[in-house]
């Protein structure tokens, strides 16, 4: 796997194990600021999105994830 296809795993079971632990419907609720968490990881992606500089990316390349396929 690539460093784009961590990124995109890894966000998109943050916000979905976050929004199961804050919204009040779910069986695993646990407080309301899980949200921000939510929130935290949907403005790191909009910042990616415009300035395409991620910690999370910075981060595995530093650990030897290749950027592209070989």
């Amino acid at each position: 796997m690539t460093v784009d296809r961590y990124i995109h795993l890894f966000a998109g079971s943050f916000i979905l194990l976050s929004l199961a632990f804050g919204v009040d419907a779910s069986p695993l609720f646990m407080s309301h600021y899980w949200l921000f968490f939510t929130a935290f990881v949907g403005a790191n992606l909009f910042q990616f999105g415009i300035t395409n500089v991620c910690p999370m990316g910075w981060m595995l390349k530093k650990l030897g994830v290749p950027e592209k396929k070989a």
